[in-house]
């Protein structure tokens, strides 16, 4: 998979069904460590004070995290994650860029930032990964 077209990793990943279908997030750009994944904000994603709902926001970052993980790597699962919501985002659209902070023969460690078109700093997800 590390050699693949960037339409068969949209392909791949559009199996995450909860991420793509009931979110709408969709990958940019990937690459073994690396990914860019976003959503458009549309009323599903916003809460009762009519902000994108934090859920929404652990999804794209979540899922860019999946993309940058699972590529050119073997199959890694989530162990644990850890988000920091930093700002109500102002703009249109969620952007996560995921990278690996580290590697390992069975642990991963990566970090993502989540971002509005805007530039607004809207949250940060670290994640630990195992993959055997």
């Amino acid at each position: 998979m590390a050699d693949d077209t960037l339409d068969q990793i949209r392909e791949k990943f559009s199996h995450d069904r909860f991420a793509t279908d009931a979110c709408g997030c969709r990958v940019d750009e990937a690459r073994a460590g690396h990914a860019v994944c976003s959503l458009d904000i549309t009323p599903k994603h916003i809460n009762e004070k009519g902000v994108p709902m934090g859920g929404a926001i652990f999804t794209l970052a979540d899922f860019a995290i999946a993309v940058a993980s699972n590529l050119g790597r073997v199959p890694t699962f989530s162990v644990s994650c850890n988000i920091e919501f930093l700002n109500v985002a102002k703009g249109n659209r969620l952007i996560a860029t995921a990278d690996v902070d580290r590697a390992g023969h069975t642990l991963g460690f990566y970090t993502a930032v989540v971002t509005d078109e805007l530039g607004t700093l809207v949250a940060k997800m670290t994640s630990v990964g195992y993959g055997k």
